[in-house]
């Protein structure tokens, strides 16, 4: 009995601690860069104007992101040296020999700036924008009848210079602003789909906005039923 207990032990799989480590501070470091882009997204979801009043002015810096994105590689770079100092492995044969903790670590992190630019910005960007979108994400210009098949009877595209898709939620906030704006489609990478009653607004108007000044918005587009 005792040495099927053993053999059982011997055949269970736990993962080591220090992958564990590696995989969660991969985590927190690949979040690190996006809090205010988080936050401001909560808080506009929530409702809370104060708390995006006050967050609003860091993402309208260009530069942020990219500082953000650099601190958390100087935050990750700092624990593995921790990591290997700790262990006595500070070299470059230790960090041949500490690999795999690296790889999870430097991997993890860039797993979840890409799992956020891709998939949670994007949906977030496009929470109560609006209505009458169907799934249609390669819908051209010329078949805005698909993308609001029975709402606004104006349609263009913009093409935005925003530095990642963490900040289409500012645009998408902004451009919600305008009365007669129905209805924000944000592609990706910085492509912006927006409806709108002519009667009400003009895409004079809308490319005027003040957010615009700071991140270019390019027409590429427009139908007029």
């Amino acid at each position: 009995m005792e040495k099927f207990k053993e053999q059982k032990n011997c055949c269970k799989k736990d993962i080591p601690a220090k992958e564990k480590k590696g995989f969660l501070s991969g985590i927190i470091y690949g979040l690190v860069p996006h809090t205010f882009c988080i936050l401001f997204i909560v808080f506009t979801v929530l409702g809370v104007t104060a708390a995006t009043a006050f967050l609003k002015p860091f993402l309208l810096n260009p530069y942020f992101f990219y500082i953000l994105i650099a601190v958390s590689f100087i935050l990750a770079t700092i624990a593995a040296i921790i990591y290997l100092r700790k262990n006595a492995v500070l070299s470059f044969e230790g960090i041949k020999k500490k690999s795999k903790y690296l790889l999870i670590l430097y991997g993890t992190t860039i797993g979840i700036n890409l799992l956020l630019f891709t998939v949670v910005f994007p949906i977030t960007a496009n929470l109560n924008s609006g209505t009458g979108f169907k799934a249609a994400s390669t819908v051209t210009i010329g078949a805005a009848e698909q993308l609001f098949p029975t709402g606004p009877n104006a349609l263009i595209t913009l093409r935005v210079e925003i530095p990642c898709s963490g900040h289409a939620p500012l645009i998408t906030g902004e451009l919600k602003k305008i009365s007669g704006v129905e209805n924000i489609k944000f592609r990706l990478p910085n492509l912006f789909d927006i409806g709108y009653d002519s009667q009400k607004t003009t895409k004079e108007e809308i490319l005027s906005l003040e957010v615009f000044n700071t991140y270019k918005a390019t027409l590429i587009g427009e139908k007029n039923e």
